[in-house]
């Protein structure tokens, strides 16, 4: 449990954990400087802060959300993932919540390009605090910073990822012992922990306490990666960092940031660093930049996390994902992914040139993914659990009226900045669909061409002259279970020949992360025995790598008719070209879209881990 607690800080807790170096700086520099550092504001704006942390993070997600787990696994992806296993009434229901889903998902991306930017720029810029002079390096040292760290990823994080525990764990001391040191200076700001303070803030300045609500988010962003990275970890080791280091720490941090602006106004320039010794300003700068890098990393694994569940849903097509860890499924990397959003946030940091200015980007994407959230978690309490409507109603409604306030104050940045993530959600989201509902089309015109596969099976029995049967095994994939591979049709129909050990390998994902290999397979004869032709239905979560010849081979183990000899087997796949119709289903430039996406899609070859010299690739055409 202590591993795990001290492995839970070094990737859950990161974005959150490096929150104090920006959001009350941005508060009190927001909309022109409208809150002001006056006792009064400062108690105010935090009261505000120490709410949120403990009503978004504490109670929403830690204490309920937390528990909509899906085996295990958590985040957006396995809500969905929950979401259509639901039988309602009204499929409409299902397809509107699914989509909300998914754009809560693509919201997470735009929330991955953003953090890496904001997290590294607001850290290097304490050197404009500890050294002046160097103020001209700010720009170019993080985007050396971030160029080292999206060129690493292909290393995986596994070696690196057993530091981040403890340099979070130092992060979070150091946190805790630099706000206590101000706060027993000035003990009064203990009065921030009474949410009076934090109310009368909102009733006496009516708008500018709204604006200001855009900027106080800024200290619960990251509170999504609680639940998301809850099948790295487990829901009681991510509570106990939360609650006895995490929690604390920041709270501290953040009433002894309002301490100093309340004895020294002046301080609004940047807290966080004047809240350190004078002697210990470059070191701090140097471990905050470690940890900003630790809290990049932790959305850009998020985002390799999600896109690989989004490829098993069926939401992406195949792209390569490379397994950096022997032990660890979940350790994934995904070099479309990483140089697209290392391109992305060079731009980002380029174009805003300051972590002030990155800030009213941020928080669209994040508050909207809070909201999206509660929305899936009630419907599931409900339909899944069986929760009373009359339990359910009431937390939902005073969740929502948090994520909605929050939502709707960083509505204001969307002139300022706050369009980039919603038009990269909305772009993202665009992709996601269309490729669902273009998979959809051609598996639909793929399965009626492709025709039965028990009746084809019939057919090739009952040829005169027989087919010719050659030595070897041949394994054909096909996505259906009931249906004939293309590419195993047009071998019997021009070449008549089989091979006289043949397997029909059908691969299904599921909605759940994980299948245990004693479920995964299912062999069938087909209704003919000795004949020397195996079908074999193989099944994966959405969180296993679907390895071919290691499939092929637990499935030799339990007994597949005739000699199967895996290691020189030839596998054979049907290559479709995709062509477009004037057909109804979609509208013309989504079927380019999903055309173009389609060309772009990974080698299966690579995707299922088969061996390229003993792979053969059919085509045929399928229409859109």
């Amino acid at each position: 449990m202590a591993a795990l607690t001290l492995g839970a800080l070094g990737v859950v807790f990161g974005d959150i954990g490096t929150s104090p170096l920006y959001a009350v700086q941005t508060v009190f520099h927001a909309d022109g400087g409208a809150v002001k550092p006056t006792p009064d504001d400062v108690y105010g704006v935090l009261s505000l802060i120490v709410w949120a942390l403990t009503l978004i993070v504490s109670v929403k997600y830690v204490l309920f959300v937390m528990r909509a787990d899906n085996q295990g696994e958590g985040g957006i992806m396995a809500l969905i993932a929950q979401v259509q296993e639901l039988r309602f009434a009204d499929r409409t229901r299902t397809m509107v919540l699914v989509a909300l889903g998914i754009f809560g998902a693509a919201l997470f991306y735009g929330d991955g390009m953003i953090t890496p930017a904001i997290s590294v720029l607001s850290a290097v810029e304490g050197l404009k605090v500890a050294a002046p002079s160097l103020e001209s390096l700010v720009i170019p040292i993080t985007l050396v910073v971030l160029t080292l760290l999206f060129t690493i990823q292909r290393f995986g994080t596994g070696v690196v990822g057993r530091l981040f525990g403890p340099v979070m764990l130092v992060w979070f001391l150091v946190l805790g012992v630099a706000g206590a040191a101000q706060v027993a200076q000035h003990p009064g700001i203990l009065r921030v922990l009474s949410p009076t303070y934090g109310i009368d803030f909102i009733a006496s300045h009516g708008t500018i306490a709204f604006i200001a609500l855009g900027s106080i988010v800024l200290a619960v962003t990251g509170a999504e990666a609680l639940y998301a990275d809850m099948g790295h970890f487990g829901r009681e080791p991510i509570r106990r960092a939360w609650f006895l280091l995490v929690f604390p720490a920041l709270v501290l941090n953040y009433m002894g940031q309002g301490a100093l602006v309340i004895d020294s106004p002046s301080a609004i320039d940047n807290p966080f660093f004047l809240l350190i010794p004078h002697w210990a300003r470059i070191p701090m700068v140097l471990l905050a930049t470690v940890a900003t890098v630790i809290a990049s990393q932790s959305m850009i694994s998020g985002a390799f996390s999600v896109t690989r569940q989004a490829v098993q849903l069926g939401f992406l097509p195949r792209l390569t994902i490379r397994h950096t860890s022997a032990h660890e499924v979940g350790q994934v990397y995904v070099p479309a992914i990483n140089w697209g959003l290392y391109i992305a946030v060079v731009a980002i940091v380029i174009g805003f040139q300051s972590s002030e200015h990155l800030a009213s980007a941020y928080g669209i994407a994040v508050t909207g993914t809070f909201v999206l959230t509660t929305l899936l978690f009630s419907v599931i309490a409900v339909a899944k659990w069986h929760w009373s409507k009359r339990v359910v109603v009431p937390i939902a409604a005073a969740m929502l009226v948090v994520d909605l306030t929050f939502f709707a104050a960083n509505l204001t940045k969307v002139v300022h900045g706050g369009w980039l993530p919603l038009v990269i959600a909305l772009l993202i989201f665009t992709v996601l669909i269309t490729w669902q509902r273009g998979r959809t089309i051609v598996t639909a015109n793929r399965e009626e061409e492709e025709g039965p596969l028990r009746a084809f099976i019939d057919t090739v029995h009952a040829m005169d002259p027989p087919v010719h049967r050659v030595d070897g095994t041949a394994v054909f994939l096909n996505a259906n279970l009931e249906t004939t591979p293309l590419a195993l049709r047009a071998n019997v129909e021009h070449n008549r020949t089989l091979h006289k050990s043949t397997v029909i390998l059908s691969i299904q994902t599921l909605r759940v992360p994980h299948v245990p290999e004693e479920e995964r397979i299912t062999i069938d004869d087909l209704g003919y025995a000795d004949d020397g032709i195996t079908h074999i239905a193989a099944r994966f979560g959405f969180q296993d790598e679907p390895d071919v010849p290691a499939t092929l081979r637990q499935a030799a183990e339990l007994g597949i008719e005739g000699a199967v000899d895996v290691d020189d087997a030839s596998y054979f796949l049907s290559k479709m070209t995709i062509e477009r119709t004037q057909a109804p289903g979609m509208r013309p430039w989504r079927k380019r879209l999903f055309i173009a996406i389609s060309r772009n899609a990974a080698s299966p070859v690579e995707y299922f881990g088969l061996p390229g010299d003993r792979t053969i690739s059919m085509g045929s055409n399928i229409e859109v």
